[in-house]
C-alpha cells in the first residue's frame, strides 16, 4: 500500500505532458529536432532574398575593407579615413564612367545588339549551308524562353525595389558592416553557446581574410582583362587603320563578365567575336586571338598566382554553383556564387580542423567531457 501512495504521490505532482519513458522522450526529441530543422529551411527559403542581399553585402564590405587595408600599408591615418579614400575613389572612378565615357559607350551600346543578331543570323545561314538543320525562329524561342525562366526569384525582388535598389540595399548594408564589423560579429558570437564561441572567431577571421583575398584577386582579373582586351583591339585599328567597333564596350564588358569565372569568359569571348566577325573575316579571326591570349594570360599567369594565396576552388563545383544560383536567383546568384561557395569550403575546412582538435584531445585525456 504504501509503495502505490508514494506511486499516486509522485505521479499527481508530475505534469500531464511528461513523458516518463526515457525512450518516448528520446523519440520525442528527434521528432522535435527534426521539425525545427524543417522549420528553418523553410523559412530560409522565404528569406533566400533578402539573405542573398546581405551576403552581397558582405563581399562589398570585404572590398572596402581590403582596400582599406591596403591603404594602411602606405598612409598612416585612421581606418575611417582608409575607408572614406576606397569609397570616394570608387565613387568618382563611376562618376567618370558615366560622364566622361557614357556618351561613345552608350552610342556603342545602341548598336551592340543589332551587330550581335545580325552576325548570329549569318552563323545560323552558315550552318545550315553546311547541312545542318537550324530553324532560326525556334533557337530565338527557346532563348528568349531560357531567359525568362532564368531567375525567378531576382524578377520578384526587383518587381518590389527594382535592381538599382537592391544594389543600393547592397552598399548601404556594406558600409554599415565595414565601419564596425566587431559589433555585428560579438552579436551572431553572443547567439552561440560559449565554448564555441572561439571557434566561431576563429572561423570568421579565416573568411574575412580568404573573402578579401578572393575579392582583391577578382579586381585584379578584372582590370587586367579589360586593359588588356583594350589595349589589343586598339593596336588592331592603328596597325590596320581599320578599328574594330565597339573597342571600348567590349573591354568594359569583358572586364565586369571577368568576375564571374568560367561563364563570364564564355560570354565575353563569343560577343566580341561575333563584333569581329562584323568588320570581316581578318578582324574576326585576330578577336579570336585576342580571346584566347587574355584568357590564357589570365588562366596560366595571372589567377595562378593569386590562387595561392586564396582558397583553390574546382572548377567543376564552381560552375555547378554558378548554375545552381543562377537558376535560383538569377545575376544577383551568379555572382555570388563563387564567394559563396568559398566561404562554405572555409568554414568546412575550420569545422573539420576544430573536430580533430578535439578528437586529439579526447585520445589524450579520456575522462575528460568534449565541448
Amino acid at each position: 500500500m504504501s509503495d502505490d501512495s508514494n506511486d499516486d504521490g509522485e505521479n499527481i505532482g508530475a505534469s500531464p505532458a511528461r513523458i516518463s519513458t526515457p525512450e518516448l522522450r528520446l523519440e520525442a526529441w528527434r521528432a522535435l529536432t527534426w521539425t525545427v530543422v524543417v522549420g528553418l529551411v523553410v523559412l530560409s527559403v522565404y528569406l533566400a532574398q533578402s539573405l542573398l542581399v546581405i551576403f552581397g553585402a558582405l563581399v562589398f564590405a570585404s572590398m572596402v575593407d581590403g582596400g582599406a587595408r591596403l591603404l594602411g600599408r602606405a598612409l598612416n591615418i585612421g581606418r575611417s579615413w582608409r575607408i572614406a579614400i576606397v569609397l570616394f575613389t570608387s565613387v568618382a572612378f563611376l562618376a567618370w564612367l558615366s560622364f566622361f565615357a557614357g556618351t561613345q559607350i552608350s552610342r556603342e551600346a545602341a548598336e551592340f545588339p543589332r551587330i550581335v543578331q545580325e552576325q548570329t543570323t549569318a552563323l545560323f545561314e552558315w550552318l545550315r549551308a553546311q547541312g545542318f538543320q537550324i530553324d532560326v525562329q525556334n533557337v530565338q524561342g527557346m532563348a528568349s524562353q531560357a531567359i525568362s525562366g532564368f531567375g525567378t526569384v531576382t524578377r520578384a525582388l526587383g518587381g518590389i525595389l527594382g535592381g538599382f535598389t537592391t544594389l543600393l540595399l547592397i552598399v548601404i548594408i556594406g558600409i554599415y558592416l565595414v565601419i564596425e564589423p566587431r559589433l555585428y560579429e560579438r552579436g551572431v558570437a553572443w547567439m552561440l553557446p560559449k565554448p564555441r564561441r572561439h571557434e566561431f572567431y576563429e572561423t570568421i577571421s579565416r573568411m574575412a581574410f580568404t573573402m578579401r583575398r578572393l575579392m582583391f584577386g577578382r579586381l585584379v582579373g578584372m582590370v587586367f582583362e579589360g586593359v588588356f582586351t583594350y589595349v589589343m583591339l586598339l593596336g588592331y585599328g592603328i596597325v590596320t587603320g581599320d578599328p574594330i567597333p565597339m573597342a571600348a564596350l567590349l573591354a568594359i564588358l569583358t572586364g565586369l563578365l571577368a568576375f564571374v569565372p568560367n561563364i563570364g569568359a564564355v560570354v565575353s569571348g563569343v560577343l566580341m567575336v561575333l563584333v569581329g566577325f562584323s568588320g570581316g573575316a581578318q578582324m574576326g579571326f585576330y578577336t579570336i586571338f585576342v580571346y584566347f591570349a587574355v584568357q590564357n594570360i589570365d588562366g596560366y599567369i595571372v589567377i595562378p598566382m593569386i590562387a595561392r594565396k586564396t582558397v583553390d576552388l574546382a572548377p567543376a563545383l564552381v560552375l555547378s554553383m554558378q548554375l545552381i544560383m543562377g537558376i535560383l536567383f538569377g545575376i544577383l546568384g551568379l555572382f555570388l556564387a563563387d564567394p559563396m561557395l568559398a566561404m562554405l569550403k572555409v568554414a568546412l575546412e575550420q569545422r573539420a580542423k576544430a573536430k580533430d582538435a578535439e578528437d586529439a584531445a579526447q585520445a589524450e585525456n579520456p575522462e575528460a567531457t568534449p565541448a
